[in-house]
């Protein structure tokens, strides 16, 4: 389990270092001021939960159960808030209308707050 949680830190990482380089110099051209710090918003975000896998992946601490229900949670977690954030902010850039997901972010934000809930109670019900 601990393999697979570094794994799929070290791919969200590589992908949130990718795009945040992308945002940063291809859509600082095409974007406004408010949609790039929409998209620099997701980035940061999905960076925040590569590094808080890379955490979950190497400690002792806590149940290969409980690892992989925070995995879930913040890899949906992640694709639901980052995912929509990165469609909603270069929305003007494509054919398709993303305004559909603005429900979505909030619903990924949930649920990357789940994920540290779920740490936090697990560590709080050890013992010592």
């Amino acid at each position: 389990m601990n393999r697979k949680i570094i794994l799929v830190a070290a791919i969200l990482g590589v992908i949130a270092i990718i795009l945040g380089a992308f945002g940063a110099h291809a859509l600082k051209e095409v974007l406004n001021e408010n949609q790039l710090v929409s998209f620099e918003t997701g980035v940061r975000y999905q960076f925040y939960h590569a590094l808080f896998l890379l955490f979950l992946g190497t400690t002792i601490l806590l149940s290969d159960k409980i690892k992989k229900i925070i995995l879930t949670l913040v890899l949906v977690g992640v694709l639901f808030f980052s995912g929509s954030i990165y469609l909603l902010a270069t929305n003007d850039l494509t054919s398709i209308d993303f305004k559909f997901l603005g429900p979505i972010t909030p619903i990924g934000g949930l649920l990357l707050i789940g994920a540290w809930i779920a740490l936090f109670l697990n560590i709080l019900k050890q013992k010592g």
